[in-house]
Protein backbone atom coordinates (compact mmCIF):
# COMPACT_ATOMS: atom_id res chain seq x y z
CA UNK A 1 0.00 0.00 0.00
CA UNK A 2 1.27 3.44 -0.90
CA UNK A 3 0.02 6.61 0.91
CA UNK A 4 0.29 9.89 -1.16
CA UNK A 5 0.68 13.23 -0.15
CA UNK A 6 -0.39 16.49 -1.47
CA UNK A 7 1.62 19.74 -0.44
CA UNK A 8 0.19 22.88 -0.62
CA UNK A 9 -2.49 23.12 1.76
CA UNK A 10 -1.69 19.66 2.74
CA UNK A 11 1.40 19.71 4.37
CA UNK A 12 2.43 23.12 3.73
CA UNK A 13 0.32 26.29 4.73
CA UNK A 14 0.71 27.98 1.61
CA UNK A 15 -2.44 29.57 1.08
CA UNK A 16 -1.09 31.03 4.85
CA UNK A 17 1.25 33.28 3.38
CA UNK A 18 0.51 36.53 2.93
CA UNK A 19 0.33 37.99 -0.57
CA UNK A 20 0.86 34.38 -1.89
CA UNK A 21 -1.27 34.56 -5.22
CA UNK A 22 0.33 37.99 -5.97
CA UNK A 23 3.72 36.04 -5.37
CA UNK A 24 2.76 33.42 -8.24
CA UNK A 25 1.57 36.44 -10.56
CA UNK A 26 4.81 37.50 -10.15
CA UNK A 27 6.66 34.43 -10.66
CA UNK A 28 8.25 34.24 -7.17
CA UNK A 29 8.39 31.23 -5.39
CA UNK A 30 8.32 32.66 -1.70
CA UNK A 31 5.40 31.29 -0.76
CA UNK A 32 6.29 27.75 -1.49
CA UNK A 33 9.94 28.76 0.30
CA UNK A 34 9.03 30.31 3.48
CA UNK A 35 5.19 28.23 4.35
CA UNK A 36 4.88 26.91 7.68
CA UNK A 37 4.05 23.10 8.26
CA UNK A 38 0.80 22.71 8.85
CA UNK A 39 1.03 19.74 11.35
CA UNK A 40 3.88 19.02 14.17
CA UNK A 41 6.08 17.52 11.48
CA UNK A 42 8.73 16.22 14.03
CA UNK A 43 5.30 13.24 15.22
CA UNK A 44 4.29 13.15 11.73
CA UNK A 45 7.76 12.07 10.47
CA UNK A 46 8.40 9.75 13.07
CA UNK A 47 4.84 7.95 12.12
CA UNK A 48 5.90 8.24 8.15
CA UNK A 49 8.91 6.38 9.70
CA UNK A 50 7.17 3.85 11.38
CA UNK A 51 4.95 3.17 8.50
CA UNK A 52 7.41 2.55 6.03
CA UNK A 53 9.09 0.16 8.62
CA UNK A 54 6.02 -1.79 8.43
CA UNK A 55 6.20 -1.66 4.61
CA UNK A 56 4.00 0.99 3.39
CA UNK A 57 5.32 2.93 0.98
CA UNK A 58 5.66 7.34 0.63
CA UNK A 59 4.67 9.64 -1.62
CA UNK A 60 4.24 13.10 -2.72
CA UNK A 61 2.00 14.09 -5.45
CA UNK A 62 1.71 17.54 -6.26
CA UNK A 63 0.89 20.09 -8.56
CA UNK A 64 2.90 23.35 -9.59
CA UNK A 65 1.66 26.48 -10.42
CA UNK A 66 -1.95 26.74 -12.05
CA UNK A 67 -0.41 29.46 -13.93
CA UNK A 68 3.37 30.29 -15.00
CA UNK A 69 6.07 29.52 -17.41
CA UNK A 70 7.84 25.90 -18.04
CA UNK A 71 11.15 27.96 -16.32
CA UNK A 72 8.67 29.18 -12.76
CA UNK A 73 7.11 25.79 -12.61
CA UNK A 74 10.90 24.29 -12.57
CA UNK A 75 11.33 27.01 -9.40
CA UNK A 76 8.31 25.78 -8.25
CA UNK A 77 9.84 21.46 -8.23
CA UNK A 78 13.20 22.89 -6.38
CA UNK A 79 11.29 25.06 -3.53
CA UNK A 80 9.10 22.12 -3.16
CA UNK A 81 11.80 19.78 -2.79
CA UNK A 82 14.14 22.31 -0.70
CA UNK A 83 10.73 22.76 1.55
CA UNK A 84 10.55 18.66 2.16
CA UNK A 85 13.99 18.14 2.85
CA UNK A 86 13.56 20.73 5.27
CA UNK A 87 10.64 19.87 7.09
CA UNK A 88 11.08 15.88 6.66
CA UNK A 89 14.54 15.54 6.79
CA UNK A 90 14.28 12.27 8.18
CA UNK A 91 11.70 10.90 5.72
CA UNK A 92 13.10 8.85 2.58
CA UNK A 93 10.37 9.33 0.35
CA UNK A 94 9.60 6.85 -2.15
CA UNK A 95 8.98 8.97 -4.82
CA UNK A 96 8.16 12.67 -4.48
CA UNK A 97 6.21 13.63 -8.26
CA UNK A 98 5.15 17.49 -8.75
CA UNK A 99 3.01 17.35 -11.86
CA UNK A 100 1.65 20.28 -14.10
CA UNK A 101 -1.36 22.17 -12.52
CA UNK A 102 -4.99 20.39 -13.23
CA UNK A 103 -3.94 17.16 -14.16
CA UNK A 104 -5.73 14.39 -12.60
CA UNK A 105 -4.15 12.80 -9.45
CA UNK A 106 -6.06 9.89 -10.10
CA UNK A 107 -4.59 9.07 -13.48
CA UNK A 108 -1.43 8.63 -11.86
CA UNK A 109 -0.10 5.36 -11.03
CA UNK A 110 -1.82 3.64 -7.97
CA UNK A 111 -3.87 0.88 -6.64
CA UNK A 112 -7.47 0.64 -5.22
CA UNK A 113 -6.15 0.09 -1.74
CA UNK A 114 -3.77 3.56 -1.79
CA UNK A 115 -4.44 6.53 0.56
CA UNK A 116 -4.49 10.28 -0.72
CA UNK A 117 -4.35 13.24 1.75
CA UNK A 118 -4.99 16.03 -0.24
CA UNK A 119 -6.98 19.61 0.48
CA UNK A 120 -8.52 19.30 -2.93
CA UNK A 121 -12.22 18.09 -2.92
CA UNK A 122 -11.94 17.21 -6.38
CA UNK A 123 -8.78 15.18 -6.01
CA UNK A 124 -10.44 13.10 -3.22
CA UNK A 125 -13.87 12.63 -5.12
CA UNK A 126 -12.11 11.63 -8.15
CA UNK A 127 -9.41 9.23 -6.77
CA UNK A 128 -9.51 5.55 -6.94
CA UNK A 129 -8.44 4.05 -3.24
CA UNK A 130 -9.12 5.64 -0.18
CA UNK A 131 -8.83 10.00 0.38
CA UNK A 132 -9.03 12.33 3.44
CA UNK A 133 -8.87 15.79 3.78
CA UNK A 134 -5.21 16.83 5.39
CA UNK A 135 -7.58 17.61 8.84
CA UNK A 136 -7.28 13.76 8.91
CA UNK A 137 -4.16 12.55 8.29
CA UNK A 138 -2.86 11.71 12.02
CA UNK A 139 -6.73 10.05 12.97
CA UNK A 140 -5.83 7.74 9.42
CA UNK A 141 -1.93 7.23 10.09
CA UNK A 142 -2.64 6.58 13.99
CA UNK A 143 -5.05 3.65 12.82
CA UNK A 144 -3.56 2.05 9.14
CA UNK A 145 -0.35 -0.07 10.30
CA UNK A 146 -1.21 -1.18 13.51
Amino acid sequence: MTIFFDMDGTLADFYGVENWLEYLGAEDTRPYEVAKPLHNMQALAHRLNNLQRKGYKLEILSWTSKTGSDFFNDEIVTAKLNWLASHFASVKFDAITIIPYGIRKDNFRHEADDILFDDEERNRKDWQGFAFDADDIFKILNVIGK
